[in-house]
């Protein structure tokens, strides 16, 4: 099987722009990244990481400024031909993912497994049909699950709260300091970032 991590490296994380300046979003997306890479290296695969710009990471970075949609669909042409081998892609801003996680999306044989994230979106998926292509845009999980059906593919999907959990908004933070203990929680607690609760909710704030 064929894993690919895409990173958006060029303007990494625009809507934490309201608490990380552009060189703490690069650093803060390539500390997600080393976790995504540790869960999936864990789990016994060799991620391949394609980046629209240069990242520090601990295995190779292809460069490929190419948008989202246009990037995995050529993978998948190239990839998933006759359905024999799978391409398995999965987000780099899951910071909450585990090894145990990466197995459970890659376990099952349907054709497309999904893996919804909380927002609409599609944090991750393994495709085994030729036919299916991605559309990154609005609510995408139901438009996945639409374009496996017309094309006549198996769907599985995966309720996994890790793989589900990306990180783009600044109330995101607080579930990297709650749920996780690799790179992207140590770098928000070495940058001052620390859980506070107000009004009932947890959420963060940073100390300096």
């Amino acid at each position: 099987m064929r894993l690919v991590v895409p990173v958006s490296g060029s303007a990494p994380k625009t809507r934490l722009a309201s608490v990380l300046s552009p060189a703490e979003r690069r650093d803060f997306t390539e500390a997600m990244l080393s976790d995504v890479v540790d869960a999936v290296t864990a789990a016994g695969h060799e991620p391949e990481i394609i980046s629209t710009a240069p990242l520090d990471c601990a295995v190779p970075v292809t460069v490929d400024d190419r948008g989202l949609d246009a990037l995995v669909n050529d993978l998948l042409a190239s990839t998933v031909t006759d359905g024999e081998r799978a391409l398995a892609v999965v987000m780099a801003d899951l910071p909450l993912v585990t090894r145990e996680s990466i197995e459970r999306l890659l376990a099952p044989e349907a054709d497309v497994v999904l893996a919804p994230g909380l927002g609409g979106g599609t944090n991750a998926f393994v495709c085994r049909h030729p036919e299916f292509r991605v559309d990154y845009h609005g609510a995408s999980i139901r438009d996945h699950r639409e374009t496996a059906r017309d094309v006549g593919a198996s769907v599985t999907e995966i309720d996994s709260r890790r793989l589900a959990t990306d990180i783009d908004e600044p109330d995101d933070l607080a579930e990297v300091l709650l749920h996780s203990e690799g790179a992207a929680a140590d770098w928000l607690t070495q940058s001052g970032f620390e859980l506070t609760a107000a009004g009932g909710r947890v959420d963060v704030q940073r100390s300096r």
